[in-house]
């Protein structure tokens, strides 16, 4: 008995530590002369659906485990910094590019190119679910193009990515997405859930991102947030506007398994 209540404790400690961990990160993740960030989520079963050649996270039943929840982490994403735009460079390659523009990119696939992140095994327990991408190292390449050249802490920097992710799974707006699973909803249905969900007019800060036939299918949303408001999020202040996404009149929003 005693040894279980020894696991047990540890389990909270370790629990207790990511909860701390996240907010530190939301409040001291710094942002480097940039404006806002994006914070990107697929919904995964859209996303799955919607490649002819579908990643390991999708083909092995295991790598799902922390998609029962809704939307799954793509990544954080800083705009163009200014350091950057002093130099010419556009927001179209600085999406394109991002920190390989400063740090090239190594030949390879993520998992060759890239090396293991410097995380402790509370927030690695929380990274695997919350982004089943993982299972392709795209936790490892997204921190390499959008995070590693501003010196972010690999801990804080995903962290933070995960708390924001549960805001959105926790909140009306998820529940929404979740409720309408395995049928079709009106685009602007979607955008009013958004607004009921975190203010009037927010619905600017939402994009939508579908693929498949006439782009019906929901792969992911697209949030826009102040760069000093991260820990704010998701009031109605802490979001940008982002730009129209792609996704027909009416959408389809796939099933979790």
């Amino acid at each position: 008995m005693g040894r279980a209540w020894r696991s047990v404790a540890a389990s909270l400690v370790m629990l207790l530590s990511t909860a701390v961990l996240a907010d530190a990160a939301l409040e001291r993740l710094h942002a480097e002369s940039f404006d806002h960030y994006t914070l990107a989520l697929t919904w995964h079963p859209g996303f799955c659906d919607t490649h002819r050649d579908p990643p390991r996270e999708c083909r092995e039943a295991a790598r799902r485990e922390g998609t029962q929840r809704g939307f799954v982490l793509h990544g954080l994403w800083p705009s163009l910094p200014e350091r950057l735009a002093e130099r010419g460079i556009d927001r179209q390659r600085w999406w394109q590019e991002g920190c390989f523009l400063e740090r090239p990119r190594a030949d390879g696939g993520f998992c060759r190119a890239h090396p293991p992140l410097g995380i402790d095994e509370a927030l690695e327990q929380k990274l695997d679910d919350a982004m089943p991408g993982r299972a392709s190292c795209l936790d490892r390449y997204q921190y390499a193009k959008h995070a590693a050249c501003f010196e972010l802490p690999e801990a804080a920097y995903f962290a933070a990515a995960v708390a924001l992710l549960e805001a959105v799974n926790d909140s009306a707006f998820g529940a929404f997405v979740e409720l309408h699973q395995g049928g079709e909803v009106n685009r602007n249905d979607l955008l009013a859930a958004f607004e009921a969900a975190f203010g009037e007019d927010t619905g600017r800060a939402l994009r939508l991102e579908c693929r498949g036939r006439g782009n019906r299918t929901l792969t992911e949303i697209r949030i826009g947030i102040d760069a000093q408001r991260l820990a704010d999020f998701p009031a109605g202040d802490s979001l940008v506007r982002q730009g129209r996404g792609r996704c027909a009149n009416r959408v389809h929003i796939a099933t979790l398994d």
